[in-house]
């Protein structure tokens, strides 16, 4: 029986302003303070560009991805404070189920990658048999049980 998997790519981020979710579909994000970023952290510990998002092909399926996360701008240029991810300080990673980014004091975020698998093949008819019982028949099947 053939399964497709379906990937959900979700970005939850803690800043000044609370706790907000992102759903990743795009192919580059653009992270900071700046009003100009895809996706915006509320604090003064954040650089205006502070990190990249890129959205790369998995080598083994084509249809499927993984996001990168790196330090800076798209053009290059680091951010003052850097990432810390899973506790260390690295200009980029490739992002994996709760990965954890360090931006600043008070400010980080969690990667979540999300699998559904569902099934394309015919579903077997047993599957989904439901027997229907009429109410009266309860009641007869009471009264042989007295």
């Amino acid at each position: 029986m053939a399964a497709e998997t379906n990937e959900n790519h979700l970005l939850i981020i803690e800043d000044d302003q609370g706790r907000k979710e992102f759903s990743l579909d795009q192919p580059v994000y653009s992270i900071g303070r700046d009003r100009e970023c895809n996706i915006r952290l509320i604090s003064q510990f954040v650089s205006r560009r502070h990190a990249t998002l890129v959205r790369l092909p998995r080598e083994h399926n084509s249809h499927a991805y993984y996001y990168r996360i790196v330090d800076g701008d798209a053009k290059g240029k680091p951010s003052s404070n850097g990432l810390m991810i899973n506790g260390r300080k690295i200009p980029s990673h490739d992002l994996r189920n709760e990965d954890e980014i360090i931006f600043g004091p008070q400010v980080r975020a969690i990667y979540y990658l999300l699998r559904n698998t569902q099934r394309l093949s015919q579903t077997d008819s047993s599957e989904y048999d439901i027997t229907l019982i009429n109410p009266g028949m309860a009641e007869d099947l009471e009264e042989i049980g007295e």
